[in-house]
């Protein structure tokens, strides 16, 4: 989520990149092309486990507040387990990431670290220990928001039809004539995102109280009415918001998925 010149909730990729392979240093000039061409603050980024991309954002963007998705972590969890033994270990995962608060989650870890499943596959135990510091912030919001902020199914979903079209031409002979065909492909893929986001626009008062006047600096429309009555004082205007995913690329390229870009990216 970063603040955006835009004066709607639209879903719009920010751009598509090519690249022969990804790393830290990838990432990093990702983010500060963003940032160069006008993205002034992230506030959320959502990520899946990149190698190098948490540190590029916090390096471009220090406040920003990195979340790595919990249906990844479960992923990559239940790679470690055998088939019979999947069912237990989600409910044990599970009683960790819907815990009420941060406390109740550690505590719950702990658990699972001392208990039957933790001692059998420690490198579960590890892998939610080592990703912690970007799994920890979800506790901060209620319920409805968190589920928001559990996976990168989103922008999956318009990588997956990027390499349908991909895989249906073969070959190109340049980088240019993928990007021409990525390009016309994001156009009509993005034709049909004009709708807004119901369930980020409920947690507008939420993420105006978190975060403060980095959220209500950048406003734009007038908060409905539902919203204004969860607020107390002054009326105020609803800011504009980003939400920044993490990229999923492969060899020909990955997008970067917002909330107010315009709605057709640059060619």
């Amino acid at each position: 989520m970063a603040k955006s010149k835009a004066t709607a909730i639209t879903d719009a990729a920010l751009d598509a990149f090519i690249e022969q392979t990804e790393g830290a240093g990838v990432w990093l000039r990702v983010m500060t092309e963003l940032k160069s061409r006008g993205v002034d603050d992230i506030l959320v980024a959502l990520v899946d486990g990149l190698v190098g991309f948490p540190e590029a954002i916090t390096t471009v963007f220090p406040q920003a507040q990195v979340h790595h998705g919990v249906v990844h972590l479960v992923r990559q969890s239940l790679a470690y387990a055998s088939w019979k033994d999947r069912k237990g270990i989600s409910g044990a995962l599970r009683a960790i990431y819907r815990a009420p608060t941060e406390a109740a989650a550690v505590a719950a870890l702990e658990e699972c670290a001392a208990g039957p499943w933790g001692l059998r596959y420690p490198a579960i135990v590890a892998l939610w220990q080592r990703h912690w510091p970007s799994v920890r912030p979800v506790f901060a919001y209620p319920p409805d928001i968190r589920r928001l902020l559990y996976t990168t199914n989103a922008i999956e979903s318009l990588h997956m039809q990027l390499r349908k079209i991909i895989k249906s031409r073969g070959h190109f002979p340049t980088d240019e004539a993928a990007t021409k065909l990525l390009y016309l492909a994001l156009r009509n893929i993005l034709a049909k995102w004009n709708r807004g986001n119901h369930a980020w626009q409920a947690a507008m008062p939420h993420l105006a109280l978190l975060f403060g006047a980095r959220f209500t600096d950048h406003a734009g429309p007038t908060l409905t009415a539902s919203h204004t009555k969860a607020r107390t004082g002054p009326k105020t205007v609803a800011p504009q918001h980003l939400t920044l995913r993490a990229p999923d690329t492969t060899r020909t390229g990955g997008c970067a998925r917002d909330q107010n870009a315009p709605s057709s990216p640059a060619p």
